[in-house]
């Protein structure tokens, strides 16, 4: 068994979620609408297949940048929040950084350097970042092109849920912060500090924001980020009592 760290946090193999409620909780999307797409085909199918008391589909934000698709996976997005309360979009840095270029347009800033240029394409606006008036250029045009409702959506994503023994965040907490007191920055941009700690925490962070071959799964977090848009691989964690399973959805099949 594993040695369990810590006196006052939960460790994953004790970890339950809610009585009669089951989670799907889904990692970065990163523009990958076909994968996203047949990601909610298989869970819709285990829902119709073996229905639980209850159901919630979470998403751990990043649902833009770097792939193909990024307009097409907001509106998916919001159609399926705006359908039925029990999808959940959190938010990522990725998505927060679109929203801080349209009101400051910084051709250094996180959108311009990382997978910017493909949300542009996606919304029909071939954006250049390479100097501050391009970049206020390439603004003004995504603006104008962005339906209105798609920029509510990315700028009102909550930052965290929670169920039963599980936190859900983008990129993680900061260790020795209780929950209730966490800087919502960190919730999308922590890395090192929360990666690094072997203390269990007040309950299981289920996160993405850091690629990974592999999910990880560890006493006191998991990644579910598996670097959708390049490795052609979507990741999600059910969680069902203290039942935990990885389901993924392969560009290959």
């Amino acid at each position: 068994m594993t040695e369990r760290i810590g006196t006052e946090g939960i460790h994953l193999a004790d970890a339950a979620g809610p009585a009669g409620l089951r989670i799907y909780a889904i990692g970065d999307v990163h523009g990958r609408l076909d994968l996203l797409e047949a990601m909610h085909e298989a869970i819709r199918g285990e829902i119709d297949g073996n229905p639980p008391g209850d159901w919630r589909i979470v998403h751990v934000g990043d649902y833009i940048d770097r792939g193909p698709d990024s307009k097409g996976v907001v509106d998916f997005l919001i159609r399926a929040t705006g359908a039925d309360g029990r999808y959940i979009a959190l938010a990522g840095n990725h998505d927060a950084g679109l929203v801080d270029f349209l009101a400051d347009p910084n051709p250094d800033g996180l959108f311009a350097r990382h997978g910017g240029r493909q949300t542009a394409l996606s919304y029909g606006v071939d954006a250049d970042f390479s100097s501050h008036a391009l970049a206020h250029e390439a603004a003004a045009r995504l603006r104008a092109a962005m339906p209105r409702e798609h920029v509510e959506f990315l700028a009102t994503l909550p930052r965290s849920v929670a169920f039963g023994d599980f936190f859900f965040c983008h990129a993680g907490i900061r260790p020795g912060v209780p929950l209730a007191r966490q800087n919502p920055e960190d919730l999308i941009w922590i890395r090192g500090a929360f990666l690094d700690s072997p203390l269990l925490h007040e309950k299981v962070v289920v996160h993405g924001h850091t690629p990974s071959s592999v999910p990880e799964i560890l006493p006191n977090r998991v990644n579910v980020d598996t670097a959708a848009f390049s490795t052609g691989v979507l990741t999600a964690l059910s969680i069902e009592g203290t039942r935990k399973r990885i389901l993924q959805m392969s560009a290959d099949g």
